[in-house]
């Protein structure tokens, strides 16, 4: 039966709770229990549908000074918490409690069985044999300072005074409420980590095609012209594309609009993006490619010879359309014959090539947030409330986030880790008392 008191209470059973209960209850605080309150039946679920039902763990940046560079909120902050547990530690952590990972190529760190359900199965038996009790459908609806610690009130009547409590509960309103009844303040989420909806018809007929990679600047819309983006500086970055039946997607829109999230959204996700689909090699580099192709394809038209080769042939004929070559019937020219206006309009279509933007996508990949409590109201070493003494904030509660789900989970693991040991310490100090 659930207990009316605990030790130690985490309301959220995600990552960033699983781990700061498991690593409380392993560093063998004094007696007392610890209790980790889920509000849905299914702890966890979002370790379980993240990557594709293959959860990337964690990512193989080893540097905490390279890997706070990932975190658009929060990065120079991170550096700290990094410093004592950043994705090596992670590794060690569930290499410990039997769940091997493999890293791929780009640099993602996976379960070696390549199932989320893995990662699950290893945070719940840690859980179980480290003693936390789980309690799952206990949504918690209200909590006040009590004399013994936190009184929690939950949706099914149900009760808990805890000495110490820790909220986990991610981008969710409920969470929010909670630690604002408590004495924090709020940074308004917005989405981040979204594709891009885009007004040419022509290009998400090319649904499926990628590019890589490709250099992406994103321009304010004329309304906002005068408006500097809140980061100071342009919104740019250089990777991989795909076009979607949308718009745009992959790594390098993802990275852009999680940095300029909250641009996007104050300009009501519109705007212009421009495209460099050479990935910034640059005009002479392209008159270059022009110039061999010119002499060394001279016999051949315009589609059957790119001007390089990683250059996607269905994106290349979409650019000569719409550089009016082979339209109504009309045969291609050659590349001999390709005059110097037509040459320099294809090359401003794949150096700055401009697409409207019409929105974003219906949500963000692993439905990251910008936004949450201010980690100026944390301290970032213990992870305790600065304004709420026994309070204990982690994961994406805090206005933080990364620019792929890896990251984002590795600061639910080093949050969650630093919480779980600070607890075990304050909980062993009392009880010495």
């Amino acid at each position: 039966m659930l207990p009316s008191r605990c030790a130690i209470a985490v309301v959220g059973g995600g990552p960033a709770g699983f781990m700061a209960a498991i690593c409380a209850a392993e560093a063998k605080p004094a007696p007392g229990r610890i209790v980790l309150l889920e509000a849905t039946a299914e702890p966890l679920h979002k370790v379980l549908i993240s990557g594709g039902g293959r959860c990337n763990v964690t990512h193989a940046c080893w540097d905490p000074r390279l890997l706070v560079g990932h975190y658009p909120r929060g990065g120079r902050a991170l550096h700290g918490p990094f410093e004592r547990f950043a994705p090596g530690d992670t590794l060690d952590w569930f290499a410990r409690h039997g769940l091997q990972l493999v890293e791929e190529p780009d640099g993602r760190l996976f379960p070696r069985s390549n199932r989320s359900s893995s990662v699950v199965e290893s945070l719940r038996r840690a859980a179980l044999a480290a003693g936390v009790e789980l309690v799952t459908t206990a949504a918690v609806t209200a909590v006040r300072r009590c004399p013994d610690g936190f009184a929690l009130q939950w949706r099914q009547g149900g009760a808990l005074t805890a000495q110490r409590l820790v909220v986990a509960t991610g981008s969710h309103p409920s969470g929010h409420r909670l630690v604002a009844s408590l004495g924090h303040g709020l940074v308004a989420p917005v989405p981040s980590l979204f594709s891009l909806a885009l007004g040419s018809a022509e290009l998400t007929q090319l649904a499926g095609l990628a590019m890589d990679p490709v250099a992406l600047e994103l321009v304010p819309p004329p309304s906002a012209a005068a408006t500097r983006p809140r980061s100071g500086s342009r919104h740019r970055q250089q990777g991989a594309v795909l076009i979607t039946h949308r718009g745009l997607s992959g790594p390098a829109v993802l990275r852009l609009t999680a940095f300029a999230a909250r641009d996007l959204r104050q300009w009501g996700y519109r705007g212009q993006l421009r495209l460099d689909w050479s990935g910034g090699l640059g005009r002479d580099w392209l008159e270059q490619r022009f110039a061999e192709a010119r002499q060394q394809q001279a016999r051949r038209r315009l589609d059957q010879w790119r001007p390089w080769p990683a250059l996607a042939r269905r994106l290349w004929w979409l650019l000569l359309a719409q550089q009016g070559l082979g339209l109504q019937g009309q045969p291609l020219p050659r590349w001999a014959d390709l005059s110097r206006v037509q040459q320099q309009g294809l090359m401003q279509r794949l150096l700055d090539s401009r697409l409207e933007i019409t929105g974003r996508g219906p949500f963000g990949e692993e439905f990251v947030t910008a936004g949450g409590i201010p980690l100026g109201e944390v301290n970032l070493a213990t992870m305790e409330s600065r304004r709420c003494p026994g309070l204990y904030l982690a994961g994406e509660i805090l206005d933080v986030d990364g620019v792929t789900g890896g990251f984002n989970f590795q600061h639910c693991w080093t949050s969650g880790w630093l919480a779980g040991q600070a607890l075990a310490r304050t909980t062993q100090s009392a009880a010495a008392e």
